[in-house]
């Protein structure tokens, strides 16, 4: 195996922000959410929930795709909990999630912000960038070279190049 350290900050929230992670769910609810991450070797460093959303830090290893292990999970737990646990409402989770990657140094500082996730709730004391999960967000923006150039990566320089062309 590799020398690996992928950590990210996941969110996502229920169908229409429904208020359906009631008390009687939520427990059995991280649970299985736990067990489908560890059967993907994901590790979980934490989970915290709101009645309408919920928020997992967790390092992912880098044969996995951070988007099929959001799809595993949440389509997994919506499947139990309206099949085994069977609440008085339809239970599924709204399209898209927000991913944000850390460094390790990182990690304790977000691992209390989702063990929290109630008290900043009812604070409002929420991070909104932490808050986010909405699917329309193309990504990072452009930045500003101090030359006045724009980068949005490296596309432009890759069009039209051979990679046979590459020393490498």
């Amino acid at each position: 195996m590799s020398f690996w350290r992928h950590y990210y900050h996941l969110v996502w929230a229920t169908k229409d922000r429904e208020p359906l992670i009631q008390p009687e769910v939520e427990k059995r609810l991280r649970a299985y959410i736990v067990s489908k991450s560890v059967e993907q070797t994901v590790y979980v460093y934490a989970i915290g929930t709101c009645l309408d959303h919920i928020h997992l830090v967790v390092a992912i290893p880098p044969k996995l795709s951070v988007a099929k292990v959001v799809k595993r999970i949440k389509g997994a737990s919506s499947h139990f909990v309206n099949h085994v646990l069977r609440p008085p409402d339809y239970f599924s989770w709204q399209r898209g999630y927000g991913s944000m990657s850390m460094g390790e140094t990182q990690l304790p500082v977000a691992v209390a912000y989702v063990e929290n996730q109630k008290q900043h709730h009812a604070e409002q004391s929420v991070n909104s960038w932490l808050e986010r999960y909405c699917q329309e967000d193309e990504g990072p923006q452009v930045i500003d070279r101090p030359s006045g150039e724009k980068v949005a990566g490296m596309h432009e320089e890759a069009e039209g190049y051979d990679v046979r062309q590459s020393p490498f």
